[in-house]
This record gives structure tokens, sequence and C-alpha cells, in this order.
């Protein structure tokens, strides 16, 4: 049998062996479904939102100081997600699409949410409400693009501050929680 053949066999076996082994193997839950979430080396789920610490972030392309910096960020609590990590490292992307790398010093676990950065420019604004429930009563009208506090959200709708105003905001409306995710922060 040639090298590459058994190699074949081998990795054939192993595949095999795994889904008799794992009790999950082949199922996919609606979570998992809808994000593919797997731990990073810093055993936290990839991937994941942040927020920015600091008024001033470099985003490097690469991970560390030797590495050019790419964007410069100067709005502390911009929210990020995190999809990759190595070292103190990680990489994030912005609510534009933006990727680079961030020292794990300047990101802070405290969620933040922008609401419907893909309205921007467009005359459009969001009704944030005194209940989480469709015709709740409005506390106040927000436009697209604006940064806010995450209270919580129960996978459906976020509790969410404003410069002071609190309210709830369908979480479909806000950049910086999963469609059905829930957090207390």
């Amino acid at each position: 049998m040639s090298g590459f053949a058994s190699l074949r066999l081998a990795v054939s076996a192993a595949l095999i062996g795994i889904a008799f082994v794992s009790p999950n193997a082949g199922l996919v839950g609606p979570a998992v479904a809808a994000q593919d979430v797997r731990l990073g080396p810093s055993g936290l789920p990839l991937p994941r939102f942040v927020s920015l610490k600091s008024g001033k972030v470099n985003s490097r392309i690469g991970p560390g100081v030797n590495y050019p910096v790419d964007w410069l960020y100067l709005k502390p609590g911009l929210p990020m997600e995190i999809i990759q990590e190595y070292d103190n490292w990680r990489r994030v992307r912005d609510s534009e699409g933006a990727e680079g790398w961030i020292n794990q010093s300047l990101l802070s676990g405290h969620r933040t949410a922008m609401t419907a950065p893909w309205q921007r420019g467009k005359p459009a604004q969001l009704n944030l409400l005194a209940k989480p429930e469709q015709g709740a009563r409005t506390v106040a009208v927000i436009d697209p693009g604006v940064i806010g506090s995450i209270k919580q959200c129960n996978g459906e709708w976020c509790e969410m501050t404003f410069a002071g105003t609190s309210g709830w905001l369908n979480q479909s409306q806000v950049w910086g929680a999963y469609p059905g995710e829930s957090i207390e922060n």
C-alpha cells in the first residue's frame, strides 16, 4: 500500500471513530447553526464581541508592535468582534468590516453595540422602547450608528443605555450582539 493511500485510510478511520465516540457528532443546535463558535487559545469563544477601552487604539496589520498601524480608533466603547487570537493580540473586525490586530490590554469585556450601522447615511431612525415588545411606548429616537451600552439581551431584545436614557431595541437592530444571544452585562 502506498504512503498516500495509508494516510488516507488512517484519516478516514479517525473521522469515523470521532463520529462514534462524540455524543453530539452530526448534531447542530440552533445557536451553533447561527454562529460557528469555537474556543480560542484564551479559552474564550471565537468569535465574540468586546469594546475598546481607550479613546486612542492602534489597529495593526499583524499581531505585534513591529507591524505597521493600519487604523487608529478614537472612540472608547466602540464595539469590536474578536475573530482570532495570537498570544496577547486579538484580530478584530469593526462594524464596517475592517480587520486588524489590537493588543488585548486595549479591549474590554464590557458589551456595547452600535445601532444599525448598515443604515448610516439613510433617513432611518430607531425607536428605543420602554418594554421589550412591539408597540411599546417610545422613550427615545436613536439614529443609526450610535453606540450604546448593553445592559442585557434576551435573544430577541436588548436593553441598552444611550447617554443616560435606557430602553429596548430589537436585537436585529444592533451590531454588537449575535442573533439569539443572551447577555447579562
